[in-house]
């Protein structure tokens, strides 16, 4: 079942905010179960293609959201594979946000 994270949109979330703890965290993590949480901090998923063309096609899939959306996440890209990481800067950990990024990702047809 598609997340209803997906049909969010991000907002800007003030310094000072508190990050995302426990069980806020545990919740929105429940419905982005494809990515990791790292140390509370970040999300982080790996995506593995057939070739370096179709990475660089997903990549800048992601870039066209995180454009949209205006939370841009950390991208790494090489052969056949991509990884994206993504935290709020302003809380310097995790917020709705990256959540709402993940769940817009995960419903690229790529991501699947």
């Amino acid at each position: 079942m598609p997340s209803a994270l997906a049909e969010k949109h991000c907002a800007p979330v003030p310094a000072g905010t508190a990050p995302l703890r426990g069980d806020a965290l545990r919740r929105l993590a429940a419905e982005t179960p494809k990515w990791e949480v790292i140390s509370e901090h970040e999300l982080r998923r790996k995506f593995a293609f057939p070739d370096f063309a179709s990475a660089l096609q997903f990549v800048n899939a992601i870039g066209a959201i995180a454009e949209r959306e205006q939370h841009h996440p950390d991208i790494s890209l090489g052969w056949g594979k991509a990884a994206v990481t993504t935290w709020t800067h302003s809380v310097n950990g995790l917020s709705e946000n990256d959540f709402i990024l993940a769940a817009q990702i995960d419903r690229l047809p790529q991501a699947s």
